[in-house]
């Protein structure tokens, strides 16, 4: 193959390499983890107090040791939640704990009376210091949800730990308080306030000072996480949009998932010729790339470099989801990175398209009998339909959503109908009735993005439930019996995520490691749709094209496919707002995807 770009072997292998060399940054991100427990049971547990230095206690005021707790509580806690934040080299992790490491130190000398202690945390803060420059990656895109993350997380934390803490002085409780009683007073100590429980001694003034600490740091973190300027997640800018334009005029005919580039929640790196880009969502510290870079092959390698320049900058776990056979080979030949199968595309040539045939007899006859019921399709540009049907169209795509949650993040643009997106084919069906609905006669929608000058690829499949089955077939083969009217030569589907192994699973002879692999795929199919939509494509008889994972380690794999479940859709973290309190999308910016389960279900 030309530009640059070596012979393509039959799949895309996986490297084989010996295992890496953990980094100073994981290492001491670990053990600053341990450090943190050791201090929060120094703080909590008063068996961790006893020493041969308890005589030192006799020369200090009397709530020193108490606040000595508290410091050594806080200082413990905080050093576990910024643990990951050192493994990843974050720059203000080092930062505050080179302030907290000396902080805790002294608190467990004061309090424990334990030099062993202290030295722990003083030797941890030497590599810290020694490796400084191994910490300079820059701040995650960050947004209030945080904030209201923080708080219910380290208010159930805080409650958790506060009832350990009132509970762990058996021999000094007065009385027999009731559980109630113990939760009362935990909540009381976390707003500073004395509780129902009483002890013996100094130990009510060890208790409400942790009490206390674990109140001021739910608060203080929260009120930090509300309050700091935020990093927001980038956005295809006005001028990267139109770049971006001009390499898919140039080079969009080379991969069908070209156009989802344009995606505007995404952000954008460019080769230094201007020549290649590749476009990337960070997810939960993952920089996820996805479909082939776009433009020039020839300048592929200088946007995967600045790519990777950029991961390393922030300490982003880099990633590259539904890439090509081609783009996989550039990717790992340029970055050393590995490259796994992940299913296959379903790629119809309208040339071969027929419903003639044996193979095409159930497709054919659902078609002629949604015909009989009085159905009829339109396929049309999305620049040659008038204001007020893309508008009910829009509002259709939306209300028709089988999920609360928008799905679709490598393989949908996320709007319907833009203006910049003139090119874009949208097949509808239609259907009179006595009685007409909110959209009129408008029953099933099909939106296609371009793939080049004589390319589609599918976006989005929705439908209104009370329309009868059968819907998305009547719409594909629509659009397919059309495509020689625009010009169209080839139609890409839907994605089929592992479909050889679902194909090679249920032939005669499959092994049982192989049956059991498809078993698991057919079980996870109930909630993800695995087999529905492979089985889906399969129907119009197309041929396969595999796409690939690339990952930098097979350690970071299922924090990659969690954050992919995240970008596509599947797994949302935030609290969202009940649908009747959600503003309604601007119409140009209203969000699409690829099919919905639901709507495979139904066809």
């Amino acid at each position: 193959m030309s530009g640059g770009v070596p012979n393509r072997s039959s799949r895309v292998r996986r490297l084989v390499r010996g295992p890496r060399p953990e980094s100073v940054p994981a290492l001491v991100g670990r053990a600053c983890a341990l450090v943190g427990l050791v201090d929060v049971a120094a703080g909590v547990f008063p068996r961790f107090r006893h020493s041969r230095m308890h005589t030192l206690a006799e020369v200090l005021p009397g709530s020193f040791g108490p606040f000595a707790a508290a410091l050594s509580l806080s200082a413990g806690i905080l050093l576990l939640l910024l643990a990951h934040g050192l493994k990843r080299s974050k720059r203000r992790a080092w930062r505050a704990a080179v302030v907290l490491l000396p902080a805790g130190a002294a608190a467990q000398f004061v309090y424990r009376h334990s030099v062993v202690g202290a030295l722990i945390s003083i030797a941890l803060l030497v590599p810290l210091l020694v490796h400084r420059d191994q910490f300079a990656a820059l701040p995650d895109p960050r947004s209030r949800w945080r904030a209201l993350a923080n708080f219910v997380l380290m208010g159930a934390g805080s409650l958790g730990l506060g009832l350990v803490i009132v509970s762990v002085h058996p021999n000094r409780l007065i009385g027999d308080p009731s559980l109630a009683d113990r939760l009362t007073h935990v909540l009381y100590g976390l707003f500073g306030f004395e509780g129902p429980v009483d002890y013996a001694g100094n130990t009510s003034w060890t208790v409400a000072f942790s009490l206390g600490a674990l109140g001021w740091l739910t608060a203080v973190t929260t009120i930090y996480l509300a309050l700091r300027p935020e990093h927001p997640a980038a956005r295809l800018t006005e001028e990267d949009e139109s770049r971006l334009r001009a390499l898919l005029d140039r080079h969009g005919r080379r991969d069908s998932l070209g156009h989802f580039a344009l995606r505007r929640d995404k952000a954008v790196v460019f080769s230094p010729s201007g020549k290649a880009a590749v476009t990337y969502r960070v997810v939960s510290g993952v920089m996820l790339a996805s479909g082939d870079p776009i433009g020039d092959v020839e300048a592929w390698p200088g946007a995967i470099e600045r790519f990777m320049d950029e991961a390393r900058a922030h300490s982003w776990t880099p990633a590259v989801m539904g890439c090509s056979e081609t783009g996989g080979e550039v990717w790992t030949r340029e970055t050393g990175l590995d490259a796994l199968e992940l299913g296959d595309e379903a790629v119809v040539d309208v040339a071969d398209f027929s419903l003639a045939g044996r193979a095409m007899r159930n497709v054919r006859q659902m078609v002629k009998r949604i015909e009989r019921a009085g159905y009829e399709t339109r396929v049309r540009r999305v620049r040659d339909l008038g204001e007020a049907e893309l508008e009910r169209i829009r509002r259709a795509a939306e209300d028709w959503r089988g999920t609360d949650t928008e799905r679709g993040f490598s393989m949908a643009l996320g709007r319907v109908g833009d203006p910049a997106d003139g090119d874009c084919l949208i097949a509808t069906a239609h259907k009179a009735d006595e009685i007409p609905g909110p959209y009129g006669d408008l029953k099933a929608i099909l939106h296609f993005v371009p793939w080049g000058p004589d390319g589609v690829s599918l976006d989005l499949m929705r439908r209104d439930r009370a329309a009868d089955p059968g819907m998305n077939e009547l719409l594909i083969v629509a659009a397919l019996q059309a495509a020689p009217r625009f010009a169209i030569t080839r139609v890409s589907l839907n994605f089929a995520m592992f479909r050889s192994a679902l194909a090679r699973g249920e032939k005669i002879g499959a092994g049982p490691v192989l049956r059991a692999w498809r078993g698991l795929l057919v079980f996870l199919s109930r909630w993800f749709q695995i087999e529905s939509l492979y089985k889906f494509n399969a129907k119009f008889q197309p041929r396969w094209e595999p796409r690939f994972v690339v990952y930098r380690a097979s350690g970071d794999l299922p924090r990659i496919g969690f954050a992919a479940m995240q970008a596509e859709g599947f797994v949302d973290l935030a609290l969202p707002l009940p649908r009747f309190l959600r503003r309604r999308t601007k119409p140009a910016r209203v969000c699409a995807h690829r099919p919905a389960e639901r709507d495979v279900q139904a066809a």
